[in-house]
């Protein structure tokens, strides 16, 4: 029987708060409490962003504890996200954690939240093939912030080989829908209405990007030149083609990632595909990458639950209890960042 090795992740790296605590590879629980305020002003607020993360992660806590039917004093180390993120936010949640240690006199580990979210694939029956990917393996990082592909090595050897010029492809899908009047959050909701729309109604240019690299920023300015032109013949463009508009956008922007990643298997020869990041929720990127996996047999795709696609405490605690077996333990004094670090 294995021992217990109990880890709380603490998430507050924007708008949701996220506990989970896990023992060994298998959530216990796995809270989040959602800031709706933001639906209010059309994006994140950072100041409320901070301000709700103060009052919502002692009942994130507590619930989480609660979940998991443990006593508090079981737990063996605390993990937080130290970055990249929003400054306010990972300071509440840096704060927070670094008195949960004190408190308990137990271990803290910081996290970095980007590759959290890869290996948030090693826990127990977190993805679609309830399955652990091997080493090494292709992730294709899609969120709000972030656009890369990364080569992964090891839990801790990991190297971008690709990364976005400009815009993250969750930011193009967020500017996008509110050029198509629909607003925050915006790539969930051109998300819902691409599914009664036809995807081949519209063909919009692809970006001309050298290797692995990415860039959404001109594809951005392409689509709202487009809108603006269709808008001056017939002023409810927009409203009698919505649905086939969102489709369209979502098949384009599916192929940039699937042709960037196929391309990267050439180039690596590796097949094994994981996909990590908010982004990684959308339906039709799903169901994309699975077809074209199931058309080239040296494909293995690797898809989290949607659970794990958004922000969550539990990849925070599972890249915590890594570094728990490891020793890398980290100095109270630790400071949280806002920009993308190295692994």
């Amino acid at each position: 029987m294995k021992k217990k090795l109990i880890i709380i992740g603490i998430e507050s790296t924007c708008d949701d708060t996220a506990v989970s605590i896990i023992n060994n590879r298998e959530v216990l629980s796995n809270v989040i409490i959602r800031q709706k305020i933001h639906k209010k002003y059309g994006g994140v607020v950072p100041e409320l962003a901070s301000r709700f993360h103060d009052k919502n992660l002692y009942l994130a806590v507590n619930q989480a504890i609660f979940l998991s039917r443990i006593d508090k004093y079981e737990i063996d180390a605390v993990s937080f996200s130290l970055g990249p993120g929003l400054i306010g936010s990972l300071l509440v949640g840096a704060s927070f954690a670094k008195s949960f240690s004190i408190g308990l006199k137990i271990p803290l580990l910081t996290v970095n939240h980007v590759q959290a979210h890869i290996l948030v694939h090693f826990i127990q029956n977190a993805n679609i093939n309830n399955s652990f990917p091997k080493f090494p393996f292709l992730c294709l990082m899609i969120s709000g912030g972030h656009t890369q592909i990364i080569k992964v090595n090891d839990f801790f050897k990991m190297e971008i080989i690709g990364s976005t010029l400009d815009d993250s492809v969750g930011d193009a899908f967020d500017k996008i829908a509110r050029m198509l009047g629909i607003y925050y959050p915006g790539g969930p909701l051109l998300d819902r209405f691409s599914k009664s729309g036809y995807s081949k109604k519209f063909n919009f240019s692809k970006p001309n990007v050298n290797e692995l690299d990415f860039s959404f920023s001109g594809f951005k300015s392409h689509i709202f030149q487009f809108i603006k032109k269709k808008l001056k013949k017939d002023s409810f463009f927009i409203k009698n083609n919505l649905a086939d508009l969102c489709a369209s956008v979502q098949r384009t922007i599916s192929e940039i990632l699937l042709e960037k990643i196929h391309k990267a298997t050439i180039k690596t020869g590796i097949f094994r595909i994981v996909l990590a990041g908010g982004v990684s929720a959308n339906n039709e990127i799903r169901r994309n990458f699975i077809l074209f996996a199931k058309r080239n047999k040296k494909w293995e795709i690797f898809i989290p639950k949607k659970k794990y696609s958004i922000d969550n405490g539990a990849m925070i605690a599972i890249t915590g209890l890594f570094k728990y077996k490891k020793n890398f333990f980290d100095s109270i004094n630790v400071t949280p960042y806002t920009k993308f670090q190295k692994f």
